[in-house]
C-alpha cells in the first residue's frame, strides 16, 4: 500500500469516527494555489481545472477532474470512481450530492490550523454557487477537524521518514561540533551544515536563510533569523535550531553548546543552572503529553518550570507539530494567546509528533533553548532521536 492509499484510508475511518458523511477537497490550477491535504489524498500532481475530491465515511473515494488529468489519478489506485468531464464540474458534483446525500459536507476552511485552510474565499464562493438551490449549500461545515487529524496522526511510514530526519539531523550536529572553532562565523558553521545536507542528500525544513539558526554569545538575536558575521567567542553559550527534510518529511532540533574560557573545565555555574532548568522543563513537558491531554496543560507544565526557577516567560508555544512541515498545524503546546487561537485547547492524539522547545536566556553569555522531537503513543511521548541531556563543551582555542 502506498502512502497516499494509507492516508486516504485513515480519512475514511477518521470520517466515521467524527460522523461526518463526506469530505470534499474543492481545487482549481493547484500549480498556482495548491490546498495542503492534497500530499495526502493526491500527491504531488496537479490538478488543471476545476476538480471535486470526495471521500465519504461509507468508504466511496470520487474524483471528479479534468478529462486531461483522469488517467494519471487513475494510475494513484486511490479513487474507486472517477469522473472526468470536458466543459462543467458544477452539473456532476450535484449529481454525485444527489446520489450521496450527506448531511454534511466538511470543506476545507479552518480558523486555527493553516493546513485545514486550503479552500480559497473565491473557491468558497464558487461552490456556493455551484449548490444553490440544493440542500447542499447549506450543509458545508469545517473540515479541521478531519484534516487535523489525519496530519497528525502519523502512520508508521511517516514515522520512519521523521525518525531518520532527526537521525541525519543528529549525525550532522556531531560533524559540526568536532568542526567548530573560536573565531569562526556564525555564517561559516552554517555553510558547513549546508554542505553536510547536500551530502546527505537532504533538504530544509524550513527555509535556507534562516535554517539552521546559529545563535553565538549574548549579542546574536534569537529567532527566525539567519545566522550573521558574529564570531565565535570563549564564554559564549551557542545555539542552533536546526532541521532537515527526508523524504518529504522533516525534523526540527536545538542544540546547545558552551565555549570554555582559558582555565575553565566547565560552564559557569549560572550557565549550567539555565541549561538544566530548560531540561527539566523539556522532561515536565514530557511526562503530562499524553493522548486526550489538552495541549496548553502540556505546555504549563514547562513554563512554569521555567518561571519557578525565577526566569522570564519566554513568549512562544512550547511545542508544535512536526510532519511534511516543521509547524505542521493542529492541537499545539502553547498558552492561550490571541494568536495561537484554539489550538491550545485541542487535544493531543496517538501518533501525533512535537517539537518540545522552552529557551531562556543567561545575561552575558546568551541563549538557551533546547528542542526534541517526541512521538505520541499510548503511553506518553518517547524521543525520536537520542535528547541532548549535557551541555556541549568546546575548548576556546
Amino acid at each position: 500500500m502506498t502512502l497516499i492509499q494509507e492516508k486516504v484510508s485513515q480519512a475514511i475511518d477518521i470520517l466515521k469516527e467524527k460522523e461526518i458523511d463526506l469530505w470534499l477537497t474543492f481545487v482549481r490550477e493547484t500549480s498556482g494555489v495548491r490546498d495542503p491535504v492534497l500530499n495526502f489524498i493526491l500527491g504531488p500532481a496537479d490538478l488543471t481545472w476545476e476538480s471535486a475530491l470526495l471521500l465519504t465515511r461509507s468508504g466511496r473515494k470520487i474524483a471528479i477532474i479534468g478529462r486531461l488529468e483522469a488517467e494519471e489519478v487513475g494510475r494513484l489506485g486511490v479513487y474507486d470512481e472517477i469522473i472526468p468531464y470536458d466543459t462543467a464540474v458544477s452539473g456532476l458534483l450535484r449529481e454525485t450530492l444527489a446520489k450521496l446525500d450527506p448531511q454534511q459536507i466538511a470543506v476545507n476552511f479552518s480558523h486555527n490550523n493553516v493546513h485545514a485552510d486550503g479552500l480559497t474565499h473565491a473557491m468558497y464562493l464558487k461552490l456556493q454557487t455551484y449548490l444553490e438551490g440544493t440542500p447542499y449549500a447549506e450543509r458545508l461545515v469545517s473540515a479541521e477537524a478531519v484534516i487535523s487529524s489525519l496530519r497528525g496522526r502519523k502512520t508508521a511510514a511517516e514515522t520512519g521518514k521523521i525518525r531518520r530526519a532527526v537521525e541525519i539531523t543528529d549525525q550532522i550536529y556531531a560533524k559540526t561540533f568536532e568542526f567548530i572553532r573560536v573565531g569562526m562565523s556564525e555564517k561559516e558553521v552554517a555553510a558547513f551544515m549546508h554542505a553536510q545536507m547536500a551530502k546527505a542528500g537532504v533538504g530544509f525544513a524550513w527555509p535556507r536563510g534562516s535554517n539552521p539558526a546559529v545563535n553565538s554569545g549574548p549579542d546574536s538575536v534569537v529567532g527566525h533569523a539567519g545566522p550573521t558575521d558574529i564570531k565565535i567567542q570563549p564564554g559564549h553559550l551557542l545555539h542552533f535550531d536546526f532541521g532537515v527534510k527526508f523524504d518529504e518529511y522533516c525534523s526540527d532540533i536545538q542544540r546547545m553548546v558552551y565555549i570554555l574560557r582559558p582555565g575553565e573545565t566547565d560552564a559557569p555555574a549560572e550557565v549550567r543552572r539555565g541549561f538544566d532548568t530548560i531540561r527539566a522543563a523539556v522532561e515536565a513537558c514530557r511526562a503530562v503529553l499524553k493522548p486526550g491531554v489538552i495541549g496548553k496543560d502540556a505546555d504549563a507544565a514547562a513554563r512554569q518550570t521555567v518561571t519557578a526557577a525565577g526566569y522570564p516567560e519566554y513568549m512562544y508555544g512550547t511545542g508544535h507539530q512536526l510532519g511534511r512541515v516543521a509547524h505542521d498545524g493542529g492541537a499545539l503546546l502553547g498558552p492561550l494567546w490571541e494568536k495561537y487561537g484554539d489550538q491550545p485547547n485541542q487535544r493531543v492524539e496517538v501518533g501525533n509528533v512535537y517539537t518540545i522547545e522552552p529557551g531562556l536566556a543567561v545575561p552575558g553569555y546568551g541563549y538557551i533553548g533546547l528542542e526534541e522531537d517526541v512521538l505520541v503513543s499510548e503511553s506518553g511521548a518517547d524521543y525520536l532521536g537520542e535528547p541532548q541531556r549535557k551541555l556541549i563543551l568546546l575548548e576556546g582555542i
